[in-house]
């Protein structure tokens, strides 16, 4: 009796051990693992602004006597700390063989200024880098000879301030299919005072070219696709505001043209043109307006806005 019950407990034993063992060789149940977090994706590196830019100035025929002002734009520019010569629009080829050289050697951002037959030299200097791969920062072509051709796609920003009633000027200056620039032009022929032989020399268009150029080596690229171009027809005895292209900006709920105006720091009837709407046109929340911007915001005592109109008083 006492036997059998031994050989019970041993028996029991071997099988407590067996399932034991059992257990111990069954593989644990694991708990599901979450799925890894995909990496972040690194900040866009910090922008570096540029190396200053080298401008290039060129004189119309007979430019000591008509085109004294690039002169003057020069001294301005060097003045401000920048390489700026100004050149004869007969030796075009040779400086532009000189640009596209002095870019090759040490990179920096190229800047062309031209009056006259000066504006047709920038652009075929434009169309030479183009040849070469090499990008133009900024063209400012002041009342460009007629015979101007168009704006090549290497030209990142692009300015023509005319007259298209000019005889010695008058080139509506206008971009090739495809480009993807900012680009601004800017009619004169209403502002009685102005003319082909002092359009260069204006003090206010020299301060805000002075301004452009200092502030484009430190603009982060922007989006090409966002660039609107514009075309205005100013209006006499205005002072020409340079913007270099339109943003489209969208109508929310109590919108007008005047408050986009105030809001935005420009004058009325840059958005009445721009949009071929009028003045006190009714928006609609969700539609889009072409608003001129700069190229780098300017200071508010530089904004020429035209104010908003004082309300109406009552009687």
């Amino acid at each position: 009796m006492i036997h059998s019950r031994r050989l019970v407990a041993l028996a029991a034993i071997v099988l407590l051990a067996l399932s034991g063992g059992m257990a111990a060789a069954s593989p644990a149940k694991q708990k599901p693992v979450a799925a890894a977090a995909a990496p972040a994706a690194p900040p866009p590196p910090p922008f570096e602004p540029l190396p200053p830019p080298k401008v290039y100035l060129f004189r119309g025929a007979m430019g000591p006597i008509f085109s004294t002002g690039m002169d003057r734009l020069s001294e301005k520019l060097t003045q401000a700390g920048f390489s700026a010569d100004v050149y004869e629009f007969t030796l075009c080829q040779l400086i532009g063989k000189r640009v596209m050289s002095s870019y090759k050697d040490s990179p920096a951002p190229i800047v062309l200024i031209g009056h006259s037959m000066g504006g047709l030299c920038s652009i075929i200097i434009s169309e030479m880098a183009a040849k070469e791969n090499i990008p133009i920062s900024l063209v400012i072509a002041i009342d460009p000879a007629h015979a101007t051709g168009d704006v090549p796609l290497n030209v990142e920003r692009f300015i023509n301030i005319f007259l298209s009633d000019s005889v010695l000027g008058g080139g509506d200056v206008v971009a090739v299919p495809g480009f993807r620039g900012h680009y601004a032009s800017y009619d004169l022929k209403e502002n009685s005072r102005v003319s082909h032989i002092n359009i260069e020399k204006s003090d206010d268009i020299h301060r805000q070219i002075v301004e452009m150029v200092t502030q484009l080596p430190r603009i982060p690229p922007q989006t090409p696709a966002d660039a609107v171009p514009l075309r205005y027809l100013v209006p006499g005895d205005t002072l020409v505001e340079l913007w270099d292209s339109g943003v489209r900006v969208p109508v929310r709920r109590g919108d007008t043209m005047e408050s986009i105006a105030a809001a935005n720091r420009v004058p009325l009837w840059t958005l009445a043109q721009s949009n071929s709407l009028a003045e006190n046109a009714q928006l609609t929340p969700g539609q889009t307006i072409i608003v001129p911007r700069h190229l780098a915001p300017p200071e508010p005592a530089a904004a020429m806005a035209t104010p908003p109109p004082a309300p109406a008083r009552r009687r």
